[in-house]
Order: structure tokens, then C-alpha cells, then sequence
């Protein structure tokens, strides 16, 4: 799979382990070396501002999407290639999902956990033919790839929609497997119209 451009998840504070920091630079990092654009939420602070510098240090290219409450309480980056202001959260992940040919998440809260989930969502469903990565850093997604498994095991998630989702502890290593991505089956959501 080529990759023109990859959605990165991830929180807007820098987390407690320096592990994070330095994984989200790395993975800034490998983006550009491979030449491939980042796109985020476009803030400047937390582990979202470390990558985002990261991939423009290395010489980059970076597109930062933000709603215009985060914007107006200037938490925006400006020293990216460009910016792009919406007018919700909810355009927000339309227009970082219409920019991206793939996803990774590193380790986030609560908006980095719903991003990630409904990008897996919208794979499942065939809303778009793009992977997922999840970041390991420090063990970090652990808990979430057991509870997928669990899902897997009692019945409410499909073996291939599992094994769809990337799991790798850096991010070099998810774009490495993005390489040799297989999108699931649809499955049941072949059988009726799926209203979104």
C-alpha cells in the first residue's frame, strides 16, 4: 500500500512516561524519511505538538486540522506547512480522514481512544479502505488489543477485522505492516444498507 499521507491520533498533553515523547518524535521522524505528509489535530502542545515539529525539523510536510474553539484559544500550531480551521470536532475527523490513507495512534485520553475506535469503526464498515495502526509505546495499547481480543472471543468482533487492526510498538514498525495490509471483509454489512 502506498502512502501519500497518515492521520496521527494522539494526546494533547506529553504523558508521565518520557517513552511518549520520544516515540512521537520518532515517529514524526519516520514519516518524513519516508517521505510521507502528517496530518493531525493541529495543536502545538503535548505529544500532538512533539510530532508534528518532529516531522517538520526532519523536513516534512505537516497539515493541522483544528476546530475553531481550540483555534480561537490559540492552541493551534502555525509553523506547519498549512493549517486548515473547521467549524466542529466533527468536521474536524471528516477532513482529517478525507486527507489520510491511513491512521496511527499513539498514546492519547479519551478524543485519541474515540478517534482511534471509530476509525477501526469506519474500516469495518467499508466507509473507507484504510488501515489503523496502534503505537505500543510502553505497553500503552495493551489493554485495548486485549479487549478486542476479548470481543474477537465472545462473538461481537470478526477474526479478520481484528487481525486488520496493526499493533506495533513504534510507529516505524505500523507503517512497515501498513506495507501488507489487507482490508476485512464486510461480512454482514454487505447484507443491508448501513445508514451512518
Amino acid at each position: 500500500m502506498e502512502l501519500t499521507r497518515v492521520c496521527v491520533f494522539c494526546g494533547s498533553n506529553p504523558g508521565t512516561d518520557p517513552a511518549y515523547v520520544a516515540e512521537a518524535e520518532a515517529t514524526g521522524r519516520a514519516l518524513a524519511e519516508r517521505g510521507i505528509g502528517l496530518v493531525y489535530g493541529g495543536g502545538s502542545v503535548g505529544l500532538m505538538g512533539r510530532v508534528a515539529a518532529a516531522v517538520m525539523d526532519a523536513g516534512g510536510d505537516v497539515t493541522g486540522v483544528i476546530p475553531e474553539f481550540l483555534d480561537a484559544a490559540e492552541i493551534a500550531k502555525r509553523d506547519i506547512t498549512r493549517l486548515e480551521v473547521t467549524a466542529s470536532m466533527h468536521d474536524r475527523k471528516a477532513r482529517m480522514a478525507e486527507l489520510s490513507d491511513a491512521f496511527l495512534a499513539l498514546p492519547g485520553g479519551i478524543g485519541t481512544f474515540e478517534e482511534a475506535f471509530e476509525a477501526m469503526t469506519w474500516t469495518q464498515l467499508g466507509v473507507h479502505d484504510k488501515p489503523i495502526g496502534l503505537v505500543d509505546v510502553a505497553g500503552f495499547w495493551a489493554p485495548a488489543a486485549a479487549l478486542l481480543d476479548r470481543a474477537v472471543a465472545d462473538g461481537f468482533l470478526a477474526e479478520d477485522v481484528r487481525t486488520s487492526i496493526v499493533v506495533e510498538p513504534t510507529g516505524a514498525e505500523a507503517l512497515d505492516a501498513f506495507a501488507t495490509w489487507q482490508r476485512p471483509g464486510l461480512g454482514k454489512w454487505t447484507e443491508r444498507d448501513v445508514v451512518l
